[in-house]
């Protein structure tokens, strides 16, 4: 019944092996494929000196759902969406747990709308928040009172300088 694991000879103990070491090549394979994914951070550096650590929205989870279901957020933390064209890009806030500010930014890093203390909704059917009156290729969202805080202003320049975390 269990005759696979006599060992009958030097044959077999290099079949055992060859098994086992093939086993644990196909678990570091999976462990290492299944890794988590590093998160892509950029600080976004405003001209008053204010500077938010924006976590990207790269995954369609993120894209999807953005800040929603999160129970807080740093105050000095954010998400950014980096669309592939310019557009009247929209947001809603929808499972949101706490209020945002809304920062739409052109292709020039150049701010070209603000909305302030959007609500989170919890209603079946909630708010849009824009589109703003240019084109925007990237949307920030961070806590409410930041765009008064950094003194976020439609015209500011922004810098961006990205890194892993």
């Amino acid at each position: 019944m269990l005759s696979f694991l006599r060992l009958k000879g030097v044959g077999d103990k290099k079949r055992i092996f060859f098994l086992l070491v093939m086993a644990l090549l196909l678990i570091s394979g999976a462990l290492l494929f299944n890794a988590p994914e590093q998160t892509q951070v950029i600080n976004i550096n405003f001209p008053g000196g204010a500077v938010l650590k924006a976590e990207v929205a790269d995954t369609p989870e993120k894209l999807l759902f953005g800040l929603a279901f999160r129970n807080v957020l740093p105050s000095d933390e954010g998400m950014v969406y980096i669309f592939e064209e310019s557009g009247p890009h929209r947001v809603w806030t929808k499972e949101f747990q706490f209020p945002i500010d809304v920062i739409w930014v052109d292709e020039s890093k150049i701010v070209v709308h603000v909305v302030e203390k959007a609500p989170p909704c919890i209603e079946s059917r909630c708010p849009w928040y824009g589109p703003p009156p240019q084109n925007a290729r990237y949307v920030i969202e961070a806590n409410a009172g930041f765009v008064e805080q950094a003194k976020v202003a439609i015209g500011a320049q922004l810098k961006f300088t990205m890194y892993v975390s």
